[in-house]
């Protein structure tokens, strides 16, 4: 009995796939979990259409990142903390700091998408890069002063 999968099995295929299954594995577990439908001719068409519209979501979700990642590349920051001898801060600076700093200035980014290694905890200038979407990452210039 052949099938196409909703939903990516791992011992069968990834979602779209059309797979030739044995007929009770499909009636009693594939299609009572929705896990797949029948392979006819209209469930093949609804499923092309399906997937040429979240190609199109697709695309239009990375063109709005690699823009949102284009104006951050452009964005400089400026922290200005209290600071010891040589540069070391007194506090740090955080992925949290970046994100209230990007909110103030019109970017909803969330803290967990800014991939910061450590907490800065030294004056001078740093690299910070965020993750916009899976495909596009946007590096940050952050400089910290000392006040």
């Amino acid at each position: 009995m052949k099938v196409i999968l909703n939903e990516n099995i791992e011992t069968l295929g990834h979602i779209g796939d059309i797979v030739k299954v044995a007929p009770g594995y499909a009636r009693n577990y594939l299609l009572p979990k929705k896990l797949a439908v029948l392979a006819t001719e209209n469930n093949a068409k609804a499923l092309e259409h399906t997937k040429r519209q979240m190609a199109y979501k697709k695309n239009k979700a990375l063109d709005s990142a690699k823009n949102l990642g284009a104006k951050l590349e452009a964005l400089s920051i400026v922290f200005s903390h209290k600071a010891g001898d040589e540069g070391k801060l007194f506090g740090s600076v955080t992925n949290m700091d970046i994100a209230a700093f990007l909110k103030t200035n019109g970017f909803e980014i969330d803290r967990k998408s800014i991939v910061l290694a450590d907490a800065i905890k030294h004056t001078g200038e740093f690299s910070v890069a965020v993750k916009v979407h899976p495909e596009v990452t946007a590096t940050l210039k952050v400089t910290v002063a000392a006040a």
